[in-house]
């Protein structure tokens, strides 16, 4: 079974020490320079929240105000020995 994924190839350019870490650093992982640098670039685009998240979500609520129950206390159990 042959399966296609889409990936774009894209050509990057790096200061040559900085070439040098990523391939001892792709190579201690066990992973090839391209492997390596593309969880990189997954982690820095894949995190934290979309685009203007905040200014869409806040503020947007419609219903009745939120309210917090008084916490409840705790059962009493017996010791342990």
């Amino acid at each position: 079974m042959c399966y296609i994924l889409g990936m774009s190839q894209l050509h990057l350019y790096l200061p040559d020490e900085l070439t040098e870490k990523a391939r001892r650093q792709a190579k201690a992982e066990g992973k090839s320079v391209s492997s390596y640098l593309a969880r990189i670039v997954r982690r820095e685009l894949d995190s934290g929240w979309p685009d203007a998240f905040f200014e869409k979500v806040i503020g947007s609520w419609k219903g009745d105000p939120l309210e917090r129950p008084d916490p409840q206390s705790f059962e009493s159990r017996a010791e342990l020995e």
